[in-house]
């Protein structure tokens, strides 16, 4: 329940960004309508696009027909005809005449996948590091790998993909291309296609992720259960893995619920620099345009996974940690 109250609250404010600041600042209905038709604008089509948007109505009535068009659909009409758009209606792009959901519905497997891929590398990685770190503190290997960490924070997602697409796609040619294949069409395919953006993508949050866990290791293997459990007979592995390890995830797992869910609308260096066509260039080319409606698609689908993400982690929290229970 309150997840759908925060995705509530988020529309609000998203729809109060677009249509609310500007009415606030001074702009006119007329003036908002006539940013989304375009450079040759003339009486009628302002009027039309004012009509479609809802711009003549009061604020409160546009964001209630926009839920509504969510949950029931909505009818825009331009002279005669009229277009429908079947639920969920994240809008009408009025520059390009089409129906908002469907391109993002295309687009929202790319970034997923993207998303799903790059997560497993680093958070396997980072988190395998951040415990071999931890567990020989002071040794070359924890220098070693806390050098590679640093480097990975510090290096910027489109300096390391360009490197890599510079070396792997065109002076080594690996990959003739970085193409999307569907998941369900080509599972092989779509892991190949896709890996190196995923590594490129995942070196920066492995790197976050390493030194993250293993300060939460070098915490928790000081703490009195954990001497407590090795006076006990214990194996090491067993006092490491169900004992040190179970006990610093808890913040891993808070901060991978909040990456995850904003990588999924976000990734638009990665999707750029490798020309993947997912929602995060979708929006940065909607921007360009200033097409609204996709604009406010994309920002409520990324909130939306940000949303759900944070629900799962509070539903993890329960199996990682014997202290959290809910009633």
């Amino acid at each position: 329940m309150g997840a759908v109250l925060l995705l509530l609250v988020v529309s609000a404010v998203t729809f109060a960004i677009f249509f609310l600041v500007p009415r606030l600042g001074g702009q006119t209905a007329d003036q908002l309508a006539t940013q989304y038709v375009g450079k040759d604008a003339n009486p009628e089509s302002v009027a039309a696009i004012k009509k479609n948007l809802g711009l003549d109505q009061p604020v409160y009535e546009q964001f209630w027909n926009f839920l509504k068009g969510l949950v029931a659909g909505a009818d825009y009409r331009f002279g005669p005809e009229a277009t429908h758009c079947g639920a969920p209606c994240f809008g009408y792009s009025f520059k390009s005449h089409i129906e908002v959901w469907p391109q993002l519905e295309q687009r929202i497997p790319v970034s997923f996948s993207l998303a799903v891929g790059a997560a497993a590398i680093w958070l396997i990685s980072g988190v395998t590091t951040g415990v071999i770190s931890a567990l020989r503190k002071g040794k070359p290997i924890d220098r070693i790998s806390m050098f590679i960490a640093l480097a990975g924070v510090s290096l910027p997602i489109f300096f390391t993909g360009q490197v890599l697409n510079a070396l792997f796609v065109y002076e080594i040619p690996i990959w003739d291309s970085i193409d999307y294949v569907p998941f369900t069409q080509n599972p092989a395919e779509w892991a190949w296609h896709l890996l190196l953006p995923w590594v490129s993508l995942a070196f920066l949050f492995s790197a976050l992720y390493a030194r993250l866990t293993r300060a939460g290791m070098l915490e928790t293997m000081s703490e009195d259960y954990i001497r407590t459990a090795r006076a006990k007979g214990l194996k090491e592995t067993t006092v490491v893995t169900k004992h040190g390890l179970r006990s610093a995830l808890t913040p891993i797992v808070t901060i991978f619920g909040m990456d995850f869910g904003t990588l999924v609308g976000t990734a638009v260096l990665t999707e750029t620099v490798f020309s993947l066509q997912g929602i995060g260039a979708y929006s940065v080319q909607a921007i360009k345009d200033n097409d609204l409606p996709i604009v406010m698609g994309v920002t409520l689908v990324a909130a939306f996974f940000i949303v759900f993400c944070n629900l799962v982690v509070d539903l993890v929290y329960a199996a990682i940690d014997p202290r959290v229970r809910y009633s």
